[in-house]
């Protein structure tokens, strides 16, 4: 019986770009905030291909609506990251940074010992008990870690 075999390997393609606000701190952070905004946007874009799939058409207004509700929605959760998560981000990314400078080298330990260090002074600034500052350290810098893992990953 014949078959076949599918050699090689599937890659995704790749965009980078940087913007340099002369501080890698501020690199980072805009870097954070317009990945955020392009998942709110992404997720704009699914539900109307789909809303165009289901109905069998599109036009232009239609079009022109996708678009500016995309724009929007990356917007929004942009601003949502940096009201609620911002604190975080920002500690964990000036964490992050300083373990580079500290350690002197770029690779997966700066994230997990600066979202360590992250989830243990957020959780001490809120007051928590001792077990669980350790408990909130360990899973910080386990999700840092392994957000880092699937970057390399990619």
């Amino acid at each position: 019986m014949p078959r076949s075999v599918l050699v090689g390997s599937f890659t995704s393609p790749k965009m980078e770009f940087a913007i340099d606000m002369g501080n890698p701190f501020f690199n980072r952070t805009v870097d954070g905030f317009l990945k955020i905004g392009a998942v709110g946007a992404s997720k704009v874009l699914a539900e109307e291909t789909y809303d165009c799939l289901r109905k069998g058409s599109i036009s232009k207004g239609k079009f022109e609506d996708a678009l500016k509700k995309m724009c929007k929605e990356g917007a929004y959760w942009g601003k949502i990251a940096i009201k609620i998560d911002g604190t975080v981000a920002g500690v964990y990314v000036g964490m992050e940074y300083g373990m580079e400078r500290i350690r002197g080298t770029r690779d997966w330990k700066n994230a997990m010992l600066g979202g360590a260090l992250t989830g243990a002074l957020i959780s001490a600034a809120s007051n928590n008990g001792r077990d669980k500052v350790i408990r909130d350290a360990i899973t910080a810098g386990a999700v840092a870690t392994a957000a880092e893992l699937v970057c390399y990953l990619t």
